[in-house]
């Protein structure tokens, strides 16, 4: 079953789904600055925009480009900024 979710007011949508893969959710956002929590390990992949990531731990910002994946850790928070709309793929494991 298909599970759409919406946050920040709207300004990130994704639509979630659980199959043979595993879960995972493709999403989009708005130019913004975006917080977020991992329940699980997240493989994050850009697939239009460019995305910068502050990971736990991390000084300074990275940018990511289509076609790019970062990790993110189970239970930390992150931080992305999108300068324009950005959408992408994330597989949770």
């Amino acid at each position: 079953m298909l599970k759409v979710n919406e946050y920040f007011g709207g300004t990130v949508k994704s639509v979630a789904l659980e199959n043979a893969e595993g879960t995972a959710t493709v999403g989009v956002m708005e130019a913004g600055e975006y917080d977020f929590g991992t329940a699980t390990i997240e493989l994050m992949t850009v697939t239009s925009g460019l995305l910068d990531v502050m990971l736990p731990g991390e000084t300074n910002w990275k940018t990511y480009s289509k076609g790019e994946t970062f990790r993110v850790e189970k239970d930390v928070r992150f931080k992305v900024k999108a300068n324009g709309q950005v959408a992408y793929y994330c597989l949770y494991l």
